[in-house]
């Protein structure tokens, strides 16, 4: 027993075509596997027909009653042989399709993991889940029926041998009609490539008009879009519908295709070895063979055509996937790295003038929220600066020594700092999994940081406490407990720097208060940057730094602020009514 996943390698995501050869060259073992076993499968099969040729002519030849016993045992040896090369080779096929499609499920959540944010600015996202659902199946179609390949080529070379050492014209007519009929199917097949990118590509769009129009319900029922919207995602369904019955019917020509050239071929060959047969050229014997020749070779030629088939449509959900992988981050890695800074370190954003102190906890205040986002946004390397001087940096406690965000490796970055907006989904499966993914956390070490968010209340109202299953992104839930979930994650989290962006705007005052009491405790030692309004939480904080029109205008302790800036007051005061039992 083999166990899936499999290592998944680096992707060769230069074109579809050689994104597929990577495919068959991680898996090639499986691959030629299931082709020998496809292969004996098909010669047994032949063989069964040349036995009972021989069996009949035998037969003819007064050979007594020992002839058809042994030909008998030879016929239940092939049968039997094939019974069991047939299961070897389904079992090597459903591998193969295995392996093929969550390999290719792999590499893309993998990139898709890496990319974060920038995939969603890139492609929409009926692109990528179209590449989840139904790309993974046409690329495993094809590995599963590549079998197919080396078994029909191998039925044709013996059928060709077999009918050329019989009658040599059989075995040309073999040999020159095969290739035409292949060559025959080409124009049909490019009718097909085409009418399936054009139905992928209308898919993939509705599936993104369906997600947007479920993530907006609330909204468009609160305007009275609902009409608006649903009687064009039912235009849009009934263009995908064309495109589909377009697809249909060029499959449907190709299976057409598929059973009526090999069947013209089979009347031809059988018709001709009849008239050969009647002038005593061949025997009876030989033209039973040929009989079952002739339907072998049908077979065969059948998988060819769907083998092309297979390909023409893994091609085009490979180059969907070539799409994803080739994909550049919007801020890539540096090619020669800085050294990491040594903690303890400041965070400064030079684009605001915004300093995050190590080791304390520094509110950040934004009348304009559009600032506020940008700040946050830079602090974690998610926007780079405008020009230089203007990136984030860390500086070192210890030297002075800055360096820039974007030197360092991303990865790096993120370990180090984590920036926690309410746009961050709940993810489906157990509250554990969600506040601790990688299984890190014990109990009392997630009660703890549950407490701290004031999310206590949400781990009781389940029998399960910790074990509780959330739906996706946690929709059982009301925006104030999804909002204490989140925050309970990122401190679960423990990173070196917390940027935390308006932590408690969907919760009600007494949440808020309770959350503000606990935070810098749970934080202490730490460097955390608190980017909000809630007078409740800058009262709470070392240091506040006030941003207007983009750079930091007053800074100092929060109390000394609504004396000393009226601004400041304004802006924090009028939240006091805001939030509520959301």
């Amino acid at each position: 027993m083999r166990s899936l996943p499999e290592p998944t390698g680096i992707p060769d995501h230069r074109s579809p075509d050689r994104y597929l050869l990577w495919l068959a060259r991680r898996s090639w073992p499986s691959l030629a596997w299931a082709g020998t076993a496809a292969g004996g499968f098909s010669v047994c099969l032949i063989l069964v027909s040349t036995a009972l040729g021989a069996a009949v002519d035998s037969g003819f030849a007064g050979g007594g009653a020992e002839e058809p016993l042994r030909w008998s045992a030879v016929l239940a040896g092939l049968a039997a042989a094939g019974a069991v090369l047939v299961v070897l080779a389904h079992r090597a096929n459903c591998f193969n399709w295995y392996t093929s499609a969550y390999r290719t499920v792999q590499v893309v959540t993998e990139r898709s993991v890496r990319l974060g944010p920038t995939l969603t600015r890139r492609l929409p996202s009926g692109e990528v889940v179209a590449v989840g659902t139904d790309d993974i199946d046409r690329v495993g179609d094809l590995y599963e029926s590549s079998s197919g390949l080396p078994g029909a080529l191998i039925s044709i070379s013996v059928i060709s041998a077999l009918m050329l050492a019989s009658h040599v014209t059989f075995g040309l007519i073999v040999l020159v009609s095969v290739p035409l009929i292949l060559v025959g199917m080409v124009p049909l097949l490019r009718v097909f490539s085409h009418r399936q990118e054009h139905h992928r590509d209308r898919q993939a769009e509705l599936t993104t008009r369906s997600t947007d129009l479920v993530a907006g319900l609330r909204v468009l029922r609160g305007v009275g879009g609902e009409r608006a919207v649903g009687d064009r995602y039912t235009a849009e369904s009934q263009r995908v519908r064309a495109a589909g019955v377009r697809v249909g019917w060029a499959d449907a020509a190709l299976q057409s295709v598929r059973e009526l050239l090999p069947g013209l071929l089979l009347v031809g060959i059988v018709w001709y070895g009849a008239r050969l047969a009647l002038t005593g050229e061949i025997s009876v014997g030989q033209l039973v063979a040929f009989y079952g020749y002739t339907g072998g070779l049908a077979t065969a030629v059948r998988q060819l055509m769907r083998g092309a088939s297979a390909y023409v449509s893994a091609r085009v959900a490979a180059a969907r996937v070539v799409r994803v992988l080739r994909l550049a981050h919007d801020h890539p890695d540096p090619e020669h790295p800085a050294a990491d800074p040594a903690a303890p370190c400041d965070l400064r954003d030079p684009a605001s003038g915004v300093t995050v102190t190590a080791q304390r906890t520094t509110g950040v205040v934004c009348p304009d929220p559009t600032d506020a986002t940008a700040i946050a946004e830079r602090l974690g390397r998610y926007r780079d600066g405008t020009g230089d001087g203007t990136d984030a940096i860390l500086v070192e406690r210890a030297t002075g020594r800055a360096v820039r965000l974007r030197d360092l490796p991303r990865d790096r970055v993120r370990e180090r700092i984590l920036v926690a907006t309410n746009s961050a989904h709940l993810f489906s499966g157990r509250l554990r999994d969600e506040l601790s993914p990688d299984g890190g956390l014990c109990d009392d070490a997630l009660a703890r940081v549950v407490r701290a968010a004031n999310s206590d209340d949400i781990v009781r109202q389940s029998p399960a406490g910790f074990d509780a299953v959330l739906t996706e992104r946690g929709r059982e839930y009301s925006g104030g407990q999804q909002q204490r979930l989140r925050l309970a994650r990122a401190l679960a989290l423990d990173p070196e720097i917390l940027v935390l962006v308006d932590p408690a705007s969907a919760v009600d005052a007494h949440s808020e208060a309770a959350i503000a009491e606990a935070l810098p405790a749970e934080r202490a030692g730490r460097t955390t940057a608190l980017v909000t309004t809630s007078p409740l939480l800058l009262d709470r904080t070392d240091h506040v730094q006030f941003v207007e029109g983009g750079r930091v205008v007053a800074q100092g302790g929060h109390r000394e602020l609504l004396d000393a800036v009226p601004r400041y007051a304004e802006t924090v005061l009028r939240t006091v009514t805001t939030g509520g039992n959301r």
